[in-house]
């Protein structure tokens, strides 16, 4: 929790690491809601969900007339998070190329969407979590290495809980008091 104070109290990219189930997007809107960019919008966006050849256009937006069914221009994620925070999950399942597109916009603060030449400037703060070992894909080369180090400024793994079983009386209690509102009972 102190790690996560400070990583939210930082404007630096944090990585947040640990199995599937651990929690690592509420560890991201925890940290985006006790950031200065807490006023702003937390767009989250799950890289493993879209398919590879989509995911550019989602993240970057498109210029109209980009491919066949672009009628209108679509500002994609990155800029709908302008002055706020960009929740990257499952960062591991990006393609080399599109993991090259982001390093550059995370180096010069800019892009340009699919089919345009028009440079847009971006202040976006990245918070990315993986169940992926990035290690060992920077190793196998299925993982940029610069990338890696721009991400991992902040680290946060978190375990799973099998090693937190001191959280499972107030995960108990807030599983409880959800299921309870749910169905209007009194437990």
């Amino acid at each position: 929790f102190a790690r996560m104070k400070m990583a939210a109290d930082s404007a630096s990219a944090v990585l947040i690491t640990g199995e599937s189930g651990t929690g690592k997007e509420l560890i991201a809107s925890a940290l985006h809601q006790g950031s200065i960019r807490s006023a702003n919008p937390l767009v989250k966006i799950n890289c493993a969900a879209i398919p590879a050849d989509l995911l550019e256009s989602e993240l970057f937006g498109y210029a109209r007339g980009a491919f066949t069914g672009a009628v209108d221009d679509y500002k994609g994620k990155v800029l709908s998070a302008h002055k706020g925070t960009l929740f990257l999950d499952e960062i591991g399942e990006l393609d080399l190329k599109l993991q090259a597109k982001l390093l550059r916009m995370l180096q010069e603060k800019e892009f340009s969407p699919l089919g345009s030449n028009k440079v847009i400037k971006v202040d976006v703060r990245i918070i990315a979590a993986t169940n992926a070992n990035l290690e060992s894909a920077v190793k196998d080369k299925t993982f940029r290495e610069d990338l890696f180090y721009r991400l991992n400024v902040v680290r946060l793994s978190i375990p799973p809980l099998r090693e937190r079983i001191s959280d499972l009386p107030l995960l108990i209690q807030h599983l409880l008091d959800k299921i309870c509102e749910r169905n209007h009972k009194n437990i």
